[in-house]
């Protein structure tokens, strides 16, 4: 069963899903909750709107507003902008390397200046500075959710960047640039209808969220780089349900990977992909 091209939220995921991003560490009212609740669900028909050849988007950055950004970004930019995407992707995985502290010192959220100052291993974390930087180099971007709906906790976040008069798949904990076999950027839509694409990038211990799987379900969220003073930016540390997951995570799932609070009770509904 198709759901309508309006839906929005965590309920597009499913209810197993929506009751794993009810819990997501995020603070609450923090903008990344907020990306959560207005992500917009992508199916045949949002697919046509969200990427209206018409429309020409743009950053909106304010030059000035986010120092500490431009300094990150000034070095990546140059004539070409996929280059500049492509170095952007590289900066963003490099955070991951910098952010594993073991699960109890995690911390979630906090400004893009301040997840670039801890580092982080956190998808949504990354897709967010990845985001960033991207529309402080002046090239329009937003946040997309991606979960494989047949596992358990197989939800992800990457970015959308538009360039080359098209919107592109661009994973920013991996540095993964998703490109068509043409070479031009690769939209996450397409990469939902074509696994093969997806699956070119796989490197099972450098890409494990490059496969077809993984954009089972996908929402995407429009983010404008707000102020840096701008509420929502308060971070937090892990909760008790997502400690209870990455605990099973790092243990390997003894008993296998499953459900471990009862959320996968009700199947997810179908999706429409023409």
């Amino acid at each position: 069963m198709a759901r309508s091209p309006t839906a929005r939220g965590p309920a597009w995921f499913g209810p197993a899903y929506a009751e794993m991003m009810r819990h997501d560490p995020h603070a609450r009212g923090s903008i990344d909750r907020r990306l959560l609740v207005g992500a917009i669900g992508l199916d045949a028909r949002s697919a046509r709107r969200l990427y209206d050849r018409r429309s020409r988007p743009t950053s909106g950055y304010r030059r000035g507003s986010r120092p500490q950004l431009e300094t990150i970004v000034g070095p990546m930019v140059g004539p070409e902008p996929d280059r500049t995407v492509a170095a952007i992707a590289r900066f963003a995985a490099s955070l991951s390397r910098r952010g594993s502290r073991g699960i109890d010192r995690l911390r979630f959220g906090g400004s893009e200046e301040a997840i670039v100052d801890r580092g982080s291993d956190w998808c949504s974390d990354v897709a967010r500075v990845t985001a960033a930087l991207a529309q402080v180099a002046g090239i329009p971007s937003r946040i997309v959710l991606l979960a494989d709906t047949s596992l358990p906790y197989a939800g992800h976040a990457v970015i959308e960047a538009y360039r080359d008069h098209r919107w592109g798949c661009v994973d920013g904990l991996t540095g993964v640039v998703y490109r068509r076999p043409s070479g031009e950027p690769a939209t996450t839509w397409e990469l939902m209808r074509h696994p093969s694409w997806v699956r070119s990038f796989r490197d099972p211990s450098a890409t494990p969220y490059s496969n077809p799987g993984q954009f089972r379900r996908c929402a995407i969220a429009p983010y404008r780089l707000p102020l840096r003073t701008a509420p929502g930016y308060r971070s937090s540390r892990i909760n008790a349900y997502y400690r209870a997951v990455l605990r099973q995570s790092e243990r390997g799932w003894p008993g296998g990977r499953r459900w471990l609070f009862g959320e996968g009770d009700r199947p997810a509904p179908g999706v429409a992909v023409r």
